[in-house]
Order: structure tokens, then C-alpha cells, then sequence
């Protein structure tokens, strides 16, 4: 973007699948409110080959991340030793876009984009980023984040915090990156270099663990607090007939001042 900003998710085969997940974020930023203009400017982050080939099919913007001895295309269950690999594999990469002056909005891929999110982000911050549960005070280190969605500046006080944060992975060796974030947030480093938090209300960036509830003000909605590829694709496909549902209601002006339709998802990962 102008501002030297990317928006970047990473992917391997199982999510890059026909049908999975890649295609479920792709058909989001398609149908929801002024996201189609900024997707050029997402970069899919391939962990895999398959999914880079799948990628290259789909998208213009694709690049592949290889670690070496490792083999990313399965489905990573939550805290299986695969998966701790690729979180912090991902820590590691986004420090380095940082390094090469981007900031960055990263997304999962079983995140929605429903809405630019751009004017939600406070103007202020270094490092947002999404919560499980967020409590009302965006200050507060006390919300519960999830670092499948955050807004990163570049600049060398995120520089200095992701390398610490990736570091921290020695002292925590059996947690993953959010568990070691939510450690390190209370850490004297973050006030002494610096570094401004901002956490994001669920009203905009909201999941399956606390619900945006308006439609008339969701930016994104995260399939967070769902165990299992499946369960997340069927809900997220949901979402979006939802979503659609939303956007004929406003197009036959059904909705009247004060309705906002609603989710009726999750279903299977309720």
C-alpha cells in the first residue's frame, strides 16, 4: 500500500485444498464491503509446495516459505509438535518483513474479511492485535489476544519486540506463540523499549469466541475457539451465506434503522 503496508496469511496444502479454507477467505474478501480493492495487496505465504502451486492458480501475490526437514502440508492439530513449528516458523518470517521496513496486517486464513478494517485500527499503536475475549479497555493487557489477526508497524521497536517475543520460545518451550505472548506482555522489555499495545474490540474483529454481533459494523470474524479443518470450513461457509443474506437485505432495504440480521453460526463449532 502507500504506506508500505502488506497483508499477508500463510497457508499449507490442507488448508489450500479446492473447497478449504484458502478458497473460503478468497470468496470473503470478494463479497464483503470495499474488501475486493485491497486484495492485491494480500501476500499468501505458502508453507508448502502443493499449497504454492495451489496459490499460483488463485492468486497473484504467492511466495514459498520452506523449512527445511519439515514437511507443513498436513493438517497441524493445536499443540501437536508440527504445529508449534509452524507457529513459530511464522513469528520468525513476520519478524523478518519488519526487518525489510513492511508493516503488515496479518490474517489467518480462516479469518473473514467483511469490511476494510483500516479505520478500526487505533492510529497510536505499534502492535495490535485481535482477542479470544476482549474486556472493553483496548489497553488492557488483561484481554485475552489471539495471534491469528494482528496490525504491526514497522519500526524498530516491533523489530526489537519480535525478536524477543521469537526468543521467548526457549524459555516457554512447551507453549505456542500466544500462550508465550500472553507471558511476555507483563515483561519489563515491553515498556522499556517502548513498544504500544493496542487490543481490538470484538465488536469489529470478532470469532467464534465472542461473536461480532452488528453486521452493520464487522470488520472480520475469526473461526477461533473450533477444533478441526472440517468443523471450521462447514461454519465459515455459513458465515458467508449469512453474510450475503446481510448484504440482499441492505441491497432490498428490508433491514430497517436498528436491525442488524445476525450470525447463526457456530454450528459445528459451537
Amino acid at each position: 500500500m502507500s504506506n508500505n503496508t502488506v497483508i499477508i496469511t500463510t497457508l499449507n496444502d490442507a488448508w489450500a485444498e479446492p473447497n478449504s479454507m484458502f478458497d473460503l477467505l478468497l470468496e470473503s474478501f470478494r463479497i464483503g464491503d470495499q474488501t475486493k480493492r485491497i486484495l492485491k495487496h494480500l501476500i499468501v505465504v505458502s508453507l508448502d509446495q502443493k499449497a504454492y502451486a495451489r496459490c499460483l492458480k488463485l492468486h497473484p501475490h504467492c511466495y514459498s516459505l520452506s523449512t527445511r526437514g519439515t514437511d507443513f502440508s498436513e493438517e497441524a492439530y493445536f499443540m501437536a509438535p508440527d504445529y508449534l513449528k509452524m507457529m513459530w516458523r511464522r513469528i520468525d518470517f513476520l519478524r523478518s518483513v519488519l526487518d525489510l521496513g513492511y508493516s503488515f496486517v496479518f490474517t489467518d486464513a480462516d479469518i473473514m474479511w467483511f469490511r476494510d478494517p483500516f479505520s478500526q485500527f487505533h492510529k497510536d499503536a505499534d502492535f495490535q492485535i485481535a482477542c479470544d475475549y476482549f474486556n472493553g479497555n483496548q489497553i488492557d493487557f488483561n484481554n485475552w489476544p489471539n495471534g491469528g489477526f494482528n496490525y504491526v508497524k514497522s519500526n524498530n521497536k516491533t523489530i526489537q519486540f519480535y525478536k524477543f517475543w521469537y526468543s521467548s520460545r526457549l524459555t516457554y518451550p512447551q507453549l505456542h506463540d500466544q500462550d508465550v505472548f500472553n507471558k511476555i506482555k507483563f515483561n519489563p522489555f515491553i515498556a522499556n523499549v517502548g513498544l504500544r499495545i493496542r487490543f481490538l474490540d470484538t465488536g469489529y474483529f470478532g470469532g467464534f469466541c465472542q461473536t461480532s454481533q452488528d453486521l452493520n459494523k464487522v470488520c472480520t470474524m475469526h473461526a477461533n475457539c473450533c477444533v478441526g479443518l472440517e468443523n471450521k470450513v462447514h461454519d465459515l461457509g455459513i458465515m458467508l451465506g449469512d453474510w450475503r443474506k446481510y448484504k440482499q437485505s441492505r441491497v432490498n432495504q428490508t433491514l430497517t434503522q436498528g436491525t442488524v440480521g445476525s450470525w447463526t453460526v457456530p454450528q459445528l463449532c459451537r
